[in-house]
């Protein structure tokens, strides 16, 4: 079978660049799962902003589509040209069997509709909570929630992060979904060798939902734990990142690096001694099962289906002084230090190993095939 993975901003972490940029969470999880695909026999594609690389580039085994050059077209126009057709056009190059789409947004209804239209399947992934919830996506426009609404409602399969979003698609949609374990990228045997020299380390992308000042006010607070904090700025955040990194540079205990590409900052969450969460809301963080395969607990305010209390992979304060507290109590006992990351680490290896979400994945697509 054929299976196309549309994620626009997969090159980066799939071509290994170093340029700044936006990595979100599902690009790392579609590159991991398309090459798990590739490894499984699959013919596999994905679609692409256009950075300069060759259309049709085969990255992985993986066949890379160009859809668009960022920041081209006429602005007011570009909605259609080069936007819309760009990735309709992709689509149609890639001539597949499954499509694969995560991330609301007007790609999940361009997606759908070519689905519908060629015979294909589509498979949507749900991203974050607030995909299941009307009203509360990450999107800006009306006019791109809609096309969102009416996509999602036409996915042959939609592949959900936790039991919370199963529900909520049920309650606000009327729609089935199946829960997919996420994939996590195995550490090379060099990257457990390092001292543990971050006492805490904080990854995300600087959002607002994802409280980036939380962790100034914990470095402020705590000034005898030191804290490494990296995450690049986003489009419509960029003033957030400015107001951040320049908070960061009156903290001598914190070290704010910035953006660092996926493939680079892996050997962190090595290094660390706890990671850091402190966002709102999230949907199943990548960066959660970087930390736990690597034996490093999380501290985190938002908890998916109570996973980190249930399986005691971390702790789960209720606000910013609960945190301070589980920070020090953490950093101060190492036997229970210990016990949490190898706790942590057998989670992630039992549930998350490649191979196994990418074989389970496989067997449900392939069942479409069937699906009228």
């Amino acid at each position: 079978m054929k299976i196309c993975f549309v994620g626009l901003d997969n090159y980066p972490v799939l071509a290994r660049a170093r340029a700044a940029g936006y990595i979100g969470g599902e690009s790392v999880q579609q590159t991991l799962l398309a090459r798990g695909f590739a490894e499984l026999g699959w013919d596999v594609a994905t679609v692409v902003k256009d950075h300069g690389q060759p259309d049709g580039e085969v990255i992985d085994g993986i066949r890379v589509l160009t859809a668009f050059r960022p920041g081209g077209g006429v602005p007011g126009l570009r909605f259609v040209h080069p936007r819309m057709t760009g990735i309709l056009g992709a689509l149609r190059r890639a001539d597949a069997d499954v499509y694969y789409q995560s991330c609301a947004g007007v790609a999940t209804g361009y997606t759908a509709w070519h689905a519908q239209r060629t015979g294909g399947r589509f498979v949507f992934r749900v991203a974050h909570d607030t995909d299941c919830r009307p009203g509360e996506e990450l999107i800006p426009y009306a006019r791109d929630r809609a096309i969102y609404r009416w996509g999602l409602r036409r996915a042959n399969l939609i592949s959900a992060q936790s039991e919370r979003q199963v529900a909520d698609l049920q309650v606000h949609y009327g729609l089935e979904s199946m829960i997919f374990p996420m994939l996590v990228q195995l550490p090379e045997p060099a990257e457990l060798e390092q001292p543990r020299d971050i006492d805490v380390l904080w990854v995300n992308n600087l959002r607002d939902f994802k409280r980036p000042e939380r962790m100034l006010e914990l470095a402020r607070r705590v000034p005898s734990v030191n804290f490494t904090m990296i995450g690049g700025p986003c489009a419509d955040h960029e003033a957030l990142f400015e107001r951040v990194r320049a908070g960061a540079e009156s903290l001598p205990n914190l070290d704010f690096l910035g953006f660092v590409p996926y493939h680079e900052v892996n050997p962190y969450y090595a290094r660390a001694k706890l990671f850091v969460n402190t966002s709102d809301s999230e949907g199943f963080p990548n960066s959660f099962l970087q930390a736990w395969v690597r034996e490093t607990p999380v501290i985190s305010f938002f908890d998916p289906d109570g996973l980190i209390a249930q399986a005691g992979l971390g702790a789960v304060p209720a606000n910013l002084d609960e945190m301070i507290a589980c920070v020090a109590d953490l950093l101060g006992d190492t036997g229970r230090l210990a016990s949490l990351g190898a706790a942590a680490r057998r989670y992630a290896l039992g549930t998350h190993a490649p191979t196994a979400v990418a074989a389970a994945h496989a067997h449900a697509f392939e069942a479409l095939r069937g699906d009228v």
